[in-house]
């Protein structure tokens, strides 16, 4: 019996080995081809694809037309599933392969019509950049066709877990990622909405001091807005946006240093744009050398053109500028609902039918329609509408739903500029969303440009829902390009943003109330007026993760008799501290913590069920009212009247005691990275629990929602407020003295697959501050990197 079971036991053990090997034999055989010759249609030329150590592709062409057509064939190869999801997500079209989860972003984007906007936008561009787009696809689609001539017949892991082949991509597909990111970068729509379901519990005047530097006369709007939208659920019209409320805002830094501020006798242009994590990374690192068309820098896999980087000759970043493109409409509609009110009269409703597909399911039709305005939003939830009534339905306005967008042409044409002049040509044609652009020229010229579309308002600025019908509040139009904020060779010798004000006092134009903060760029100046920069500083200030936002808070904070031994204790050790987030140490934890529940202290009495959907750390807020709006400190739901002083010891007791309940009673002992842990998220598998733990990526980090070397959180998260979820998954480092000296890093790997050696192995150097260079010499390169030749199909030449 005993040897029976043994048996048993081994054979078992044989069955799973087997079955293990050949799993993982088939998960190392999906691996794409780097090295060999692989025949392709379209290509003019062989084209050489070195990919070096860390998985960075080389692309050498014999023409930009061939390299467009490799750039397209690489990311296939590497990301062809996160590009899959981007334009499906574009498009409205997840729930067709994800099933009814996916269907209220679906509805969404089809409301907006982003992917209907990209389809239009491809016939406007002109023909060289048309061609980039179509030899891009074509090489995308080689890829796509190649695969299924191999043993396992699918281009990536995720088609073969969801059933599924690749439709052959198209131009729009390309495009229609612009128009996500706009989206993204520019929503401020669902602050207009919380403004005025905030007035529906607060007066208006107290509705404007949640967001402190607001206009004086914001109140009296507010107001208005509170009228005016009483038709409406705004609970459920804030609900429609997918993404959840109080994510991190897209934020970047960038700054660029004259030669004469530098020890390499050339100009320094610094860049690390901030953006949610996800595995893979959106930026994809590559270079491209062809007669016509050298390029190194940051790409997006679905894109043919380079984001960020250099040629050469100049280098650019950018932030974003957070300024306020979007607003919502109240529109009048008549008994039908068929027209709606203008200030001309009576006007037809433009309506399409969209028929979204749905896995395992019926397909869902809805029925769009389109004021002067924009998308009636309001439309999209069945309950929402009703709500409203018949009379009465909300438009969204934006810059990126403006038709005519030639934005793909700006970034064709910045890849090849040489100078000031050229580069401030391309960006001309920059539509949405505006965003900050630095430029160094190895010539020795340092500029600084807010190009994109910025709306001029008849009246007001867009911080509440306005009437359509009267037109008081309608665009008139947009700034002139040539009265954007910029600046070329200031005599300061050095140009930052971290997201903080553009402009000028004096400035004609309005362009935002919802500027960051200026703890980074503070920061970034003191650092930079230090001393004469170097590329190994300058990655030091990339590194950076000192709190000025804390270093601030702090003198206000801990002014306070504390409760007990442990609260006294705390507080020593933040009155020693320097403001540095460092994942080893527990002052971080310890003063997030209390800052987080001071929060909590200070609104939620006053905001009930709406605290979550305001709750961030607001650290403007905060020191508004610890320096004279103490009316916040007295808790609403207790007859005590209760001071500043006693909201800071409750909270920082509340704070001690959760995290003694966590960590243990040992203050010494606590780590910031034991909560402060970057995570990228495989959106395919990391539903799946026993996949989830191979493909999510996770690890300790320094940092913080106001630091440089930002580590921003999901704070309203309740299970993980201070896990980091957004920040710099790319950095770079431009030294004009020598643009081969330029320096890169992304955050996790180059592929997309998870039994690629290239799957995190990034991840410690981008962590640890570490980067790669991607100036090696072709010939180097043939004895130290895989070599993929793309060669055309017999007779194609």
């Amino acid at each position: 019996m005993i040897r029976r079971l043994i048996y048993t036991i081994l054979g078992l053990g044989s069955v799973v080995l087997v079955i293990g090997g050949a799993g993982f034999g088939w998960l190392w055989a999906t691996l794409p081809e780097t090295a060999g010759t692989i025949e392709v249609p379209v290509l003019e030329q062989p084209v050489q694809v070195y990919r070096d150590d860390s998985g960075i592709a080389h692309i050498f062409a014999k023409s930009s037309r061939d390299a467009y057509f490799a750039l397209g064939f690489v990311h296939a190869q590497d990301r062809l599933w996160q590009m899959e999801t981007m334009r499906r997500l574009g498009a409205g079209r997840l729930a067709e392969v994800l099933g009814p989860a996916a269907l209220p972003s679906d509805k969404w984007m089809r409301t907006l019509g982003l992917y209907r906007l990209a389809e239009r936008q491809v016939e406007d561009l002109s023909e060289p950049v048309r061609a980039a787009l179509n030899l891009y696809a074509a090489g995308v689609n080689a890829r796509i066709a190649h695969s299924r001539r191999l043993p396992w017949g699918v281009p990536a892991l995720e088609f073969a877990f969801l059933g599924f082949t690749p439709e052959p991509w198209r131009p729009a597909d390309s495009l229609v990622w612009g128009k996500i990111v706009a989206a993204r970068l520019g929503g401020n729509w669902r602050d207009e909405i919380l403004r005025t379901r905030l007035a529906r519990k607060l007066a208006p005047a107290r509705v404007g001091e949640l967001w402190p530097l607001y206009p004086d006369d914001a109140p009296g709007t507010i107001e208005e807005a509170l009228a005016l939208t009483r038709p409406f659920d705004l609970d459920k019209l804030a609900a429609l946006d997918p993404a959840p409320a109080g994510l991190p805002r897209g934020a970047s830094n960038a700054w660029v240093v004259a030669r004469k501020n530098t020890s390499t006798r050339g100009a320094i242009l610094a860049n690390d744009p901030h953006l949610g994590f996800t595995q893979p990374i959106l930026w994809y690192l590559a270079r491209i050398e062809a007669p016509d068309l050298k390029v190194t820098g940051a790409t997006i896999p679905g894109v043919p053109f380079t984001i960020l980087g250099h040629n050469g000759k100049i280098a650019w970043g950018m932030t974003n500028t957070q300024s306020d493109i979007q607003d919502l409409f109240v529109e009048q509609t008549d008994a039908d609902g068929r027209r709606y009110k203008t200030p001309d009269g009576w006007r037809d409703f433009e309506t399409r039918s969209e028929i979204i597909k749905v896995k395992d399911a019926d397909p869902v039709t809805i029925t769009v329609r389109e004021s002067r305005h924009g998308p009636i939003i309001s439309d999209i939830d069945g309950g929402t509408a009703r709500a409203a009534g018949k009379d009465v339905v909300m438009a969204l306005s934006a810059t990126y739903l403006e038709p005519e967008d030639l934005t793909p042409e700006a970034f064709f044409h910045i890849n090849r500029a040489e100078n000031w002049d050229a580069f401030v040509d391309a960006l001309r044609d920059f539509q949405a969303p505006q965003n900050n652009f630095f430029f160094a020229s190895t010539g020795g010229d340092i500029g600084f440009i807010a190009p994109g579309l910025v709306p001029v308002r008849k009246r007001g600025w867009g911080l509440v829902p306005s009437p359509g019908w009267d037109g008081e509040t309608d665009w008139t139009g947009y700034v002139p390009f040539d009265e954007l904020p910029s600046i070329l060779n200031p005599p300061s010798g050095r140009i930052v943003n971290a997201n903080n004000r553009i402009t000028p006092k004096g400035y004609p134009h309005f362009i935002s109330y919802d500027w960051a903060p200026a703890y980074r760029a503070r920061r970034i100046i003191e650092l930079l007026d230090k001393k004469r920069q170097s590329v190994h500083g300058t990655t030091r200030i990339q590194q950076d993760h000192v709190s000025e936002m804390a270093k601030r808070l702090l003198p206000l904070m801990t002014d306070i008799e504390p409760a007990d031994e442990g609260g006294r204790r705390a507080l020593a050790m933040l009155g020693e501290w320097n403001g540095a987030m460092s994942r080893g140490r527990p002052e971080p934890l310890i003063f997030s913590t209390w800052l987080l529940e001071l929060n909590q202290a200070l609104y939620a009495d006053e905001l009930g069920d709406l605290y979550r959907e305001y709750l961030t750390l607001r650290p403007r807020f905060i020191e508004s009212v610890l320096r004279g709006r103490q009316a916040w400190c007295d808790n609403v739901n207790t007859a005590e009247e209760e001071d500043c002083p006693s909201r800071l010891r409750h909270s920082l007791d509340r704070a001690l005691t959760k995290l003694a309940d966590t960590f243990g009673s040992d203050i010494g002992a606590w780590r910031w990275g034991d909560v402060h842990r970057a995570r990228f998220a495989n959106r395919a598998f990391s539903g799946v629990p026993w996949l989830s733990r191979l493909v999510d990526l996770e690890i300790p980090t320094d940092g913080g929602n106001y630091t440089v070397n930002r580590g921003a959180s999901h704070i309203n998260n309740p299970s993980r407020p201070f896990e980091h979820i957004h920040g710099p998954g790319f950095r770079a480092i431009y030294d004009l003295a020598d643009l081969r000296r330029s320096r890169f890093i992304i955050a996790t790997g180059q592929s997309g697959h998870p039994a690629s050696p290239h799957y995190r192995d990034l991840l410690a150097d981008w962590r640890d501050g570490r980067y790669k260079r991607m100036s090696t010499a072709a010939a180097a390169l043939k004895n130290s990197a895989d070599t993929l030749v793309l060669t055309p199909v017999p007779g194609n030449r």
